[in-house]
């Protein structure tokens, strides 16, 4: 049986982060149907993505960058508007790789 770490020890989020590397796709492997966020009251994938990546518009929508996600699928569990996010793992050899320190 593998044993999970579960002490972060001392290390900010932000070390932790700096030795994240992140493999970006040219196509996105999650899209943001942004006609179908403006009709959302909640917007619940802005406040629940840890890594921060979806953002209010002014007109309502939402603007959403892939580039740094953690491919958590925490947007796409929160999200209560069908069709509004899709979402797949990355195509093989992109995404995050986290290292250890």
């Amino acid at each position: 049986m593998t044993a999970f770490r579960t002490d972060w020890g001392s290390i900010s989020f932000d070390d932790r982060m700096s030795t994240s590397e992140f493999r970006i796709h040219e196509r996105a492997h999650i899209v943001v149907d942004g006609d179908a966020c403006r009709g959302c009251s909640t917007q619940e994938c802005v406040v629940a993505c840890p890594a921060r990546l979806f953002v209010p518009t002014s007109d309502g929508g939402v603007l959403f960058n892939y580039e740094q996600c953690f491919e958590c699928g925490t947007c796409y569990l929160v999200c209560n508007t069908e069709g509004a996010i899709s979402w797949n793992y990355p195509e093989g050899g992109h995404g995050i790789v986290f290292h250890q320190t």
